[in-house]
């Protein structure tokens, strides 16, 4: 495990925010190349250039279950400056307090009106699935499939699931996990340096989704040895843990239950999950730990979407995050989300940390 000095914490993670925000580029023109296609900007156009996300939907005829959908993109349209968002006063009326999305000279040059100044037609070639990857038209399902609406785009692409994948090609199993494991040692050394705090009171921990390697409980376990530290994940990832760690392993689906424990952790797993499924996770979760006065809790690292450093690179790689896991049908949710989540599985209060750049943590106490 890597020892990092004392000043170097921030450094770090500005250098891992940087590689992220420039990885996730890509997706930045995915979200222009979906709102051409759907015709967002030509839909605030009919509105006067200012419109709210109901009646964007009207006017592009979609299945108003694709709000959230819409919701998300518009959040990284905006952020990047295609459109602006203006939220207005508080009133009497129902829709008195609908944001309002407006057209700006980048986007006005998306509108499909045939004058002189419509880049339509060349950004339509500049985006179009020959040149760019076909993640630009699976992603136009956030607004526009209706007749799979849950399906994700990784589905679309490959007919099964990530994790059907991962079970069933190893190639891509020991990749997957080894951007996992890679992601865990940069992270660990700087959870245990800036929030060991969250580890200390607790005598045992069940780290949910931990992989083969089980990487986030040995760290934990080496920093606080009377800690009792245990990995839990599917039978085909528990058979490829080593047999030399300072962990156990222990083989289960974290959707039936969870080993018994005064804390379960929860890295950079909710995020993959529907707000259904966290729900149903997070219960199993609540089953296996004390109440809070015994010390029972659940430590979560995930986003909370505008949380953290100010900064718009930030707060826009957070958003690209958000776009990219549409490929899971995955989400990043912010406070109000989690907490809606939180509350609906039975819990009663949360405490959010952050001091880990675009992710923060979370505790959760029954």
């Amino acid at each position: 495990m890597a020892h990092y000095s004392e000043d170097s914490t921030q450094d770090l993670l500005q250098a891992h925010l940087q590689l992220l925000h420039e990885s996730l580029g890509y997706i930045k023109s995915t979200a222009i190349a979906v709102a051409l296609d759907v015709g967002i900007a030509d839909a605030i156009h009919h509105y006067g250039g200012s419109a709210t996300i109901p009646q964007i939907l009207a006017k592009i005829d979609v299945n108003p279950f694709k709000q959230r959908g819409l919701r998300r993109l518009m959040r990284m349209l905006t952020i990047s400056g295609i459109f602006t968002i203006h939220h207005p006063a508080p009133s009497s009326s129902s829709d008195g307090c609908e944001a309002l999305y407006q057209l700006t000279p980048a986007s006005r040059l998306l509108l499909s009106d045939g004058s002189s100044t419509s880049l339509t037609p060349l950004l339509t070639m500049l985006l179009g699935p020959l040149l760019v990857s076909p993640l630009a038209t699976v992603v136009t399902a956030l607004v526009r499939q209706e007749e799979q609406p849950d399906l994700s785009a990784f589905g679309i692409a490959h007919g099964e699931t990530v994790w059907d994948v991962a079970d069933q090609e190893a190639a891509f199993n020991i990749s997957l996990h080894d951007a996992i494991a890679a992601d865990t040692r940069f992270l660990m050394p700087i959870v245990l340096k800036e929030c060991g705090e969250v580890f200390q009171g607790i005598d045992s921990l069940v780290d949910v989704g931990g992989g083969p390697y089980g990487s986030a409980a040995a760290a934990i376990a080496a920093a606080f040895p009377h800690l009792k530290c245990s990995v839990l994940d599917l039978p085909h990832v528990v058979a490829q843990a080593p047999s030399d760690s300072n962990v156990q392993f222990i083989a289960g689906d974290m959707f039936e239950s969870v080993p018994p424990a005064n804390a379960v952790f929860l890295k950079w797993i909710l995020h993959d999950w529907g707000d259904d499924e966290c729900i149903k996770l997070l219960k199993r979760c609540k089953e296996a730990i004390p109440s809070r006065d015994a010390g029972g809790k659940v430590i979560i690292i995930d986003m909370v979407l505008g949380w953290g450093p100010s900064e718009e690179k930030h707060t826009e790689t957070q958003l690209l995050f958000d776009l990219l896991m549409i490929a899971l049908n995955g989400v990043e949710r912010d406070e109000q989300e989690w907490k809606k989540i939180f509350f609906e599985a039975g819990f009663k209060d949360y405490k959010i940390i952050t001091l880990l750049g675009i992710r923060s943590i979370i505790e959760l106490y029954p």
